[in-house]
């Protein structure tokens, strides 16, 4: 029965060919028409989507958690985080605080804009969120400099700073005092020291923050940063929904002079503009990945087909098929994903490979009768082992159609049906052009001369040596086996993505300032008094450092506290009610306060020679005139003001309840009908798979519809392993049965499939040696090996059934699977140089599959069949 199939089906492809050469310029009117309206449809309506949450099924529960908690807190979904970054404490909340407002009056472009500091109630309140001993601490402080700041307070000009230091220089100061004093010397004298430089074309100095000397601590990096999240209006008509509002914050930023010139640099990340990044990447690169994949694959056909009349024949096929398969893609799935916008390149190496072994089939079939018949002979010899193929590698691709991957799932959807129009292209377009081109001059032979005398070489010599070959091929394949456990998945989306962009870089750089929490997980719980619970409950695991509600923005020891702030508010009254400024000097007085100035320093006590000693050298440096004089007051003076005002504000700070909180942020943390939201913060680093697995299984055990995205980044990855192995046993399953029901011998399919497990051992071994780990793009590479990798064992099985084992290599079909395998390769190569790191991974493993392929099909292989002939021979 099968084989009265088999039979059926060869004479049904003879026959299809036969039409396609008998009416080849209806052929190619159609096609030419197929190809226009599917360049058209392609042209008009193909996107693509960068979210890798979107290429998983939203069936998924980590999916409806996330898609639940979207619902309850809309602004947290796609964010802009906007940093802000300045050479003081002082300048940057002045940048960031202009940004933000200039930002929210821009209500076309973005719903929100939140910034935290600039919320009234922190600037009234800020101090209560101190530590109780960090708090005291900056009282003491305060206490000690009250005289010096209330003398410049009254007197903020060169005149003043003058009479403040004359007073504190010409005392003995205890040890305390003069680590007031010290730093004040120290920042005055570094400004001095950039001004006097500016003369010589460098840029003049920022105003000296006053935060090292009032605060006692030097400013971190943290301390002069801020954060803006700006939820932008999409705009869903562009491939770039986020791109005006992107665009506004860079102009608005440069137009309020935020620049590097100022001494600020904004930066953006957050997820519109890390998908921005991501798909400008994907975009540009694979345009230029099909393109060298073209150039690659036309260089080869040229070298291995040496005719231009077969290489024009392949290529113009191939590139019709594409622009078919690309249309097909945008009916089918319409939106493409960041592992679906590869189809093209993989296409590119089948449909090649389909080509090949027709047209070298063509060649060796020369001689046998006139044109048409030369075709519908090929059509004869190879067009049941191309049907054989497609099918197959079909299998390979559509195994994934039915997981929960949806990234995979419309790949192996577009490229399944990619297969079947290569297929026919190959059957109809190319015997119809071939036909109506000229053909060769040289009648030639079945196989060049060379080639058969080399093939009959190499078959002897694997003949002679197939049981030392199949030898390493065991032992290799046992190392291989022994590599598995070694084989990782890295299943965070943010290890694929170019780490040189913006977005990624800054979210790099953010990691470490506690303020950033990108791998926090967050949970709805249906009031806040369960949240509360919940919280203390989560808080006790060791993977959690924090479990955050509303209540935990209230204050802890107010009592205290502001016991703290009503001392401060008494000692530094002076500083804000009744002080009468004195008038600004004139140039004489600040000449005269500059000579002060440097005689009070010369008369420095021992403790505070260094720094005062330091600011004379640098007050030498500077030309006295003038405008110099009114730069350096600008330089020192001009920053205090701001600082005390900011302490004036919070010294007015009150009880604070939980109603008390500013209305923003009840908003991110309790729904208007009472569901709270709790953060939970993890102990580790989850940038460490291992970690980030411990977090996510303690949470989910406790709270199983948490969200967020260590969660998410997890449980997609374990959906993506699953749907792995479903596809891989879908695929090996599959083309196992459909070799038993064509060839009609279970030997003969175990030895099609015996070489592709050792390659895919042999893959595996190779991205654990090489630390090319699978992810959420390259993990298609093994399912993909089996459905590409068949179609060569297949032709060279079938030939060897009809030339025997022994003249298998003196045909075109080796030379066919080198040719075909190395346009494969080159195809696939050409991914490892897109931009994209999660693509560039997919042609890598790729590459390294089919080159251990072509190795096992072309060495293991015709072993396998010495040694079986062998043995049939013997029994």
């Amino acid at each position: 029965m099968t084989q009265q199939i088999s039979s059926l089906g060869q004479r049904l492809v003879v026959l299809w060919v036969d039409g396609a050469v008998r009416r080849p310029f209806a052929v190619l009117a159609l096609a030419l028409a197929l190809t226009v309206a599917g360049g058209y449809v392609t042209v008009t309506g193909i996107g693509i989507n960068t979210d890798t949450t979107e290429m998983l099924s939203e069936d998924l529960a980590f999916r409806r958690n996330n898609a639940a908690m979207r619902a309850a807190f809309p602004q947290f979904t796609d964010v802009l985080s906007i940093v802000v970054e300045a050479e003081s404490p002082e300048a940057v909340t002045l940048a960031a605080a202009r940004l933000a407002d200039d930002l929210a009056a821009r209500p076309a472009l973005f719903q929100s804009v939140f910034y935290p500091e600039g919320e009234a109630f922190f600037r009234r309140n800020g101090l209560l969120y101190r530590d109780l001993a960090e708090l005291q601490a900056l009282s003491d402080r305060l206490a000690r400099a009250q005289p010096l700041l209330a003398s410049l307070a009254r007197d903020l000009s060169l005149r003043g700073v003058a009479e403040v230091l004359d007073r504190a220089l010409g005392e003995d100061l205890a040890p305390e005092e003069q680590a007031l004093v010290a730093p004040m010397l120290a920042r005055m004298a570094e400004t001095a020291q950039a001004l006097a430089a500016a003369r010589d074309g460098v840029a003049p100095p920022r105003p000296m923050s006053w935060a090292a000397i009032l605060d006692g601590d030097e400013p971190t990096a943290q301390d002069k940063r801020r954060f803006i999240v700006a939820q932008p209006v999409l705009d869903y008509a562009s491939l770039e929904p986020a791109a005006r509002a992107i665009a506004a914050v860079r102009e608005r930023a440069n137009a309020l002079g935020l620049s590097a010139e100022a001494g600020v640099r904004v930066r953006l990340t957050g997820s519109p503009v890390m998908f921005q990044d991501e798909l400008r990447s994907v975009r540009d690169g694979m345009g230029l990945v099909g393109l060298l994949s073209l150039v690659l694959v036309s260089t080869l056909l040229t070298i291995g087909l040496r005719s231009p009349r077969l290489i024009f024949a392949v290529l113009a096929t191939l590139l019709m098929g594409l622009t078919w398969t690309a249309g097909f893609a945008v009916l089918a799935v319409g939106e493409l994903n960041l592992i679906s916008v590869a189809f093209a390149v993989l296409f590119i190496g089948l449909s090649v490979d389909f080509g090949i072994h027709f047209v070298l089939r063509t060649r060796e079939a020369r001689g046998e009768g006139p044109p048409g018949e030369i075709l519908t002979s090929a059509a004869r010899g190879v067009g049941g082992p191309l049907t054989l193929s497609a099918i197959a590698a079909a299998i390979g691709f559509l195994a994934f159609w039915p997981t929960a991957y949806r990234g995979l799932s419309e790949l192996g959807l577009i490229s399944g049906a990619g297969m079947f129009i290569a297929l026919f292209a190959n059957l109809t377009v190319l015997p119809a052009i071939l036909r109506l081109l000229p053909p060769a001059r040289s009648s030639g032979g079945p196989t060049a001369p060379w080639a058969a005398k080399f093939g009959a070489r190499a078959q002897g010599a694997l003949a002679a040596r197939s049981r030392v070959i199949l030898g390493g091929a065991l032992v290799l394949g046992l190392g291989g086996l022994a590599a598995l456990p070694f084989a990782r998945f890295d299943d965070d989306p943010l290890n694929l993505r170019d780490p040189r962009s913006e977005s990624v870089s800054t979210l790099n750089d953010l990691i470490d300032d506690p303020r950033v929490q990108p791998y926090s997980a967050d949970l709805l719980v249906p009031d806040l008094a369960r949240a509360e619970s919940l919280a203390a409950k989560l808080a006790q695991r060791p993977e959690v450092e924090a479990a955050i509600t509303m209540r935990d923005y209230v204050p802890v020891d107010q009592d205290d506290k502001l016991a703290i702030v009503e001392e401060m508010s008494f000692f530094l009254a002076p500083l804000f009610h009744g002080a009468v400024s004195a008038p600004p000097p004139d140039a004489a007085a600040r000449r005269e306060a500059l000579a002060a100035l440097r005689g009070s320093l010369a008369g420095a006590q021992a403790g505070l020679t260094a720094p005062a000693q330091n600011l004379i050298a640098a007050l030498d440096r500077m030309e006295p005139n003038p405008e110099t004089l009114v730069a350096l007051e600008d330089a020192w003076l001009s920053g205090l003001r701001p600082r005390l005002d900011q302490l004036g504000a919070a010294l007015e700070a009150g009880p604070v309840a939980l109603e008390d909180l500013p209305a923003p942020l009840r908003a991110r943390n309790l729904t208007a009908d009472g569901r709270a939201k709790i953060e939970i913060v993890p102990r580790e680093d989850l940038r460490d798979a291992d970690a980030r697995r411990r977090f996510v299984d303690a949470v989910v055990a406790l709270a199983p519809s948490a969200s967020g995205a260590p969660i998410t980044i997890t449980e997609a990855g374990r959906a993506v392993v699953r749907a792995f192995f479903e596809a891989a046993g879908v695929a090996i399953l599959a083309i196992a049965g459909l070799l038993l029901v064509v060839l009609r011998s279970a030997r003969d399919s175990a030895l099609v499939l015996a070489p592709l497990m050792l390659a895919a051992l042999l893959t595996v071994a190779a991205s654990v040696v090489f630390a090319v780990p699978f992810n959420f793009a390259n993990v298609i590479v093994l399912p993909l090996l089996f459905g590409l990798g068949v179609a060569g064992g297949i032709h060279v099985v079938m030939r060897a059934r009809d030339a025997g084992a022994r003249g298998l290599m003196a045909t075109s079909t080796p030379r066919a699977v080198i040719l075909s395998a190395l346009t494969t390769i080159a195809s696939f190569g050409a991914l490892a140089t897109s931009g994209h790191r999660g693509t560039a991974s997919m042609g890598v493993l790729l590459t390294v599959a089919i080159c251990l392929t072509l190795a096992t099909t072309l060495i293991v292989l015709p072993a396998l069949l010495a040694e079986a002939e062998r043995r049939a021979r013997l029994s």
